[in-house]
């Protein structure tokens, strides 16, 4: 495979081709926050905290670090004033479950109705399943602000031997969603 190289927050790293930004990043010590990112499953890019600008001389571009593929000759920033005002906001968007990362980014408090759901949607528990076990048996029902996950009904006996997912759920949603199936 070949080599390329990049700057990432003005420290030159090396990483192979097909490498995404998050895991060049991640490889050279750089931390990237993120929600959607586990080592053992498909790049998703669904929580977009992980997103970094690209710097073309005067021109920026935002990404999902996790699934841009690293090009030679990059220069990415992981920390700017527009990214942790966009990181707040998904903070405060995902509230419940994202207690952690508001410490981080001092955020107090969400401008935003924050009772809906202990499910932030990373999708982490619906991809195990798909991806890993093979099963199928979670997923996600609904659609924008309506979309949450869900155990195909009749089907929760697979999770009663399973319950490799629920040690991925923040929220605990995939929990409740099986105790009350």
């Amino acid at each position: 495979m070949t080599t390329v190289r990049l700057e990432i927050d003005e420290k030159t790293v090396h990483a192979q081709e097909g490498t995404t930004i998050f895991e060049a990043a991640e490889s050279a010590g750089i931390k990237i926050p993120h929600m959607c990112h586990e080592k053992h499953l498909k790049p998703y890019g669904a929580c977009r905290l992980c997103m970094v600008e690209l710097v073309n001389g005067a021109k920026k571009k935002l990404v999902a670090s996790c699934v841009y593929p690293v090009e030679e000759g990059l220069v990415v920033q992981t920390r700017s004033d527009k990214l942790t005002k966009m990181r707040r906001m998904i903070i405060e968007l995902t509230w419940p479950v994202s207690q952690d990362l508001a410490k981080e980014f001092g955020v107090i408090r969400s401008r935003f109705r924050t009772e809906t759901s202990d499910c932030h949607l990373c999708g982490i528990c619906v991809r195990h399943c798909s991806e890993v076990k093979k099963l199928n048996t979670v997923y996600f029902k609904g659609r924008g602000i309506d979309r949450e996950i869900a155990i195909v009904p009749g089907l929760g006996n697979e999770c009663n031997y399973c319950q490799e997912c629920f040690g991925f759920c923040r929220g605990g949603k995939i929990i409740q969603e099986f105790l009350y199936e």
